[in-house]
């Protein structure tokens, strides 16, 4: 049976660990998810050791077709961010 963890469920996972209020917990938490994100929104990259990397990928521009009307389009170079999961993830989810 698979479980979703949401940030609640990881607030309260983290309390428990660390002796925390689930209050502190979600502090905690929401920091760093708020960290990753302005570095990324900056060009940084993110590099967390036997977890994985983010990083913002840029995709090139290029022609499109708009599928309602079969319009060729030209869609601008955009960017999105990126995970790549350690080797250390990837052999533990195996």
């Amino acid at each position: 049976m698979s479980e979703v963890l949401n940030k609640k469920v990881l607030a309260d996972q983290v309390a428990e660990k660390c002796d925390l209020s689930k209050k502190d917990a979600l502090v905690i938490i929401d920091n760093v998810f708020e960290t990753i994100a302005n570095t990324l929104k900056d060009g940084g990259r993110v590099d967390i050791a036997g977890f994985g990397k983010f990083e913002v990928k840029t995709r090139a521009a290029r022609d499109g077709i708009n599928p309602k009307t079969k319009e060729k389009i030209h869609i601008e170079e955009s960017k999105a961010p990126g995970f790549k999961a350690s080797k250390v993830l990837k052999d533990l989810v195996k």
